[in-house]
């Protein structure tokens, strides 16, 4: 999940932006049903054998919802920041693919809230996003990619977050893939940004 409401993926107490803290919130709330999970995975047979033991709750659709609003946040901001005129030609296909992973993520979320009844949250205006992003603060290459890093590295942590709340192992190694996109989107960036690794081990997720 990538680009979100916070220009850094914080507020300004450094704490996660509210996105992010309803996603913690309603993953350590109500853990996914098995059903839920199953379609998430793209196992029909197994959603359909988990159907019969058992209904999907609401709020399965619900935090599925947060973090396709999530996903499709990022998905706009990409669009911003390719649009603005600010990122060469060569780093541009490298964000032209990062959106296409979140774009990814965004239809896997959207079918699954389908299956199980539910109405997939829309996406806000791009104008809307600038907005809220504070796009017009942005003044150079640089900017952008400083804003992507820092958001890429927030979409990881989240995900790496929600993992203990889950009790389907399912649904911790589909959160742990998620993570892993981001993390590599991090990666690419920070070398992008000529930063050097971190210093320590185990640096996301804490």
């Amino acid at each position: 999940m990538s680009f979100i409401i916070r220009p850094s993926g914080t507020d300004n107490r450094g704490e996660p932006d509210p996105g992010r803290r309803t996603l913690l919130r309603a993953s350590g709330t109500a853990v996914l049903s098995a059903t839920a999970v199953a379609l998430l995975a793209g196992c029909e047979r197994m959603a359909s054998q988990a159907q019969a033991q058992s209904t999907a709750s609401s709020g399965d659709v619900q935090i599925l919802n947060v973090a396709l609003g999530l996903e499709h946040e990022a998905i706009s901001a990409y669009s911003i920041a390719a649009g603005s005129g600010l990122v060469t030609k060569a780093v541009l296909p490298v964000a032209v693919q990062f959106q296409s992973h979140h774009k990814e993520h965004r239809d896997a979320l959207a079918a699954t809230i389908r299956k199980l009844g539910g109405t997939p949250v829309a996406a806000k205006p791009d104008a809307e996003v600038a907005k809220a992003l504070n796009a017009a603060s942005l003044k150079n290459q640089t900017d952008v990619l400083r804003l992507a890093q820092r958001l890429e590295r927030g979409a990881a942590n989240a995900y790496l977050g929600v993992i203990p709340s889950f009790g389907d192992k399912a649904l911790a190694q589909i959160s742990g893939r998620l993570a892993a996109d981001e993390t590599a989107h991090w990666a690419v960036l920070s070398q992008a940004l000529g930063d050097p690794l971190p210093a320590k081990a185990l640096s996301f997720g804490a």
